[in-house]
């Protein structure tokens, strides 16, 4: 795979992020603030997509030699 490549998977794989942050904004904005076990499996499923894409971005953004020693505060 070229940089090209991976720069055009990146790219993608940070479009899929913003969409699943977008679903969890959307989540957020309409719960109700007491969570039924609905509510709980839908936020659980939100997170997990949101992981998996920012994990596949940073993968991809690894290869290319983009990497920040430490991001935690």
């Amino acid at each position: 795979m070229t940089d090209d490549d991976i720069v055009r998977r990146a790219r993608r794989a940070a479009e899929l992020h913003l969409d699943a942050v977008r679903d969890m904004e959307r989540f957020i904005e309409r719960f109700a603030g007491t969570p039924d076990a609905a509510a709980l499996a839908e936020y659980a499923t939100l997170l997990a997509r949101e992981e998996a894409t920012r994990a596949d971005r940073q993968e991809l953004l690894a290869a290319l030699a983009l990497e920040a020693p430490s991001v935690e505060p």
